[in-house]
């Protein structure tokens, strides 16, 4: 591998770990906020809504605090192996990462700690209020975030002057249509991975009958999020594909591993043996007409080719290699729409379930140990998802404006690597904790929390001491 191409592999992996705590930080939020009113509003069930709420609060904590160590890290990068993207971008880019912490990180970690450390000294009205606004600020977050990352798709509002894009219109940045629907997507697959994450655990304790009337609540809450996030992922992915078709054709192209362009009504390519140096796909099975389905919402309609995109690309921007890597770019969206579609299957399974046979839900063993097994899902299928958004502009970083090789830092191979290797050392140890102490807290359930042990732990004993501690007065 040559720097770029280290370069890029470092970025990606260590993008795809602060991913695995984001998605679920975001979901689970919104999640908890609900949970949370459904304490304040259910008066007679209080005490079981709020022993909800702080067990699956405990595990929101674990993950946001060791999350925004990975964000702290990530952010390094910029500098260190892409510091010619970084001047090119900064007078852009820089400004919602500064407004995500402005406007969301202060937000998100002065609130989670009054709603956390103050949950006994609060009013019930201002918890919930704390954990909205905690929920509120997720979403600002998640929002500057993509709105950065929609302007390398789509880049608006700007000129190049000395080399440098310089924000001229700061409207139609924040407005830029690829940055909403991106915010759609990625807010839908947030709902799905805090969704099964929350079904998964309930489904685990249901299983070993073990404070049933928490869990099988938590778990018929879980469903409905879980519904909702997939029909959500769904459409906001169904769309943003048909845009793709039509402000980044080559991605599009390399979604289908369509050499050729196609006739109409095009089909849809089920599987493909693809020879990226050949231009051809070695074996393939295709299905008729689903392909206008699916770019048009019609039966007729057809889309260009890479051959043919690849001419265009040369006339647009110079001669070069335009071609994605169109076999990870494939396989990526197939596995993220496989494991969305029987996600959504699942969800709207368990809502059938939970109609039919109302409390028999519980007891529907086969249906909770698939949630369980489900449980690393939504995940894998977010990380292939931004494989798909990723590697489908290769080899552009700014879509039209910059490539990965003009904007990569003038550093040797071993400079790469050495980052690279300290980077992974990092990142795997923060996984690593994160994965144990979730695994260890939700096995545990609810009254083996630290938070239980500790209100059920007895008072000290100083007897035999010769200290005989001292009485509180008012």
């Amino acid at each position: 591998m040559d720097v770029v191409e280290l370069s890029r592999f470092q970025f990606a992996s260590t993008s795809i770990f602060h991913f695995f705590f984001v998605s679920l930080t975001v979901g689970l939020a919104f999640l908890i906020a609900v949970m949370e009113t459904f304490a304040f509003v259910r008066s007679d069930r209080r005490e079981l809504y709020g022993k909800m709420t702080n067990f699956f609060g405990h595990l929101f904590l674990i993950n946001f605090a060791v999350g925004v160590v990975t964000g702290i890290v990530q952010e390094f990068q910029f500098g260190m192996n892409w510091s010619e993207y970084s001047y090119f971008v900064g007078n852009i880019f820089g400004v919602p990462l500064a407004l995500e912490v402005l406007m969301a990180f202060f937000l998100e970690s002065t609130f989670i700690g009054l709603w956390w450390f103050g949950k006994d000294r609060l009013k019930p009205w201002m918890r919930l209020g704390a954990i909205w606004l905690v929920a509120i600020g997720t979403q600002i977050s998640a929002f500057w975030i993509v709105l950065a990352n929609a302007w390398m798709h789509h880049p608006v509002g700007y000129e190049v002057v000395d080399g440098q894009a310089r924000l001229t219109d700061f409207g139609a940045v924040v407005f830029n249509y690829k940055a909403w629907l991106y915010f759609a997507h990625v807010q839908g697959s947030a709902w799905v991975v805090a969704g099964f994450f929350v079904l998964g655990i309930s489904a685990f304790h249901l299983l070993r009958r073990q404070d049933t009337d928490v869990y099988s609540r938590s778990l018929r809450i879980g469903l409905v999020f879980a519904a909702v996030g997939t029909v959500f992922s769904v459409v906001s992915g169904h769309t943003e594909a048909q845009v793709a078709r039509e402000d980044q054709p080559m991605k599009f192209a390399a979604m289908e591993a369509q050499w050729e362009t196609s006739e109409s009504p095009a089909p849809w390519s089920l599987v493909a043996l693809i020879d990226q140096e050949a231009r051809e796909n070695t074996v393939s099975l295709e299905i008729p007409y689903v392909g206008s389905i699916l770019a048009y919402n019609s039966l007729e309609g057809r889309y260009e080719g890479i051959n043919q995109l690849e001419e265009q690309y040369d006339e647009a921007y110079g001669e070069g290699d335009y071609v994605p890597p169109v076999a990870w770019v494939y396989w990526s969206f197939r596995i993220m729409v496989a494991i969305g579609s029987l996600l959504l299957a699942t969800a709207f399974l368990g809502l059938f379930l939970w109609w039919r046979r109302r409390q028999g839900l519980d007891g529907t063993r086969w249906f909770l140990r698939a949630l369980v097994l489900f449980i690393p899902l939504p995940w894998i299928a977010n990380f292939t998802g931004w494989m798909v958004t990723e590697m489908g502009r290769q080899p552009f970083m700014v879509y039209g404006l910059l490539t990965v090789e003009e904007g990569v830092s003038a550093n040797s191979l071993g400079e790469v690597l050495a980052g690279l290797v300290g980077l992974w050392v990092v990142y795997l140890a923060l996984i690593g904790l994160d994965v144990y102490l979730l695994t260890v807290t939700a096995r545990a359930g609810i009254h083996r929390t630290p938070d239980a042990q500790l209100v059920a732990a007895p008072a000290p004993s100083y007897e035999g001491t010769g200290f005989q501690g001292y009485e509180r007065k008012d």
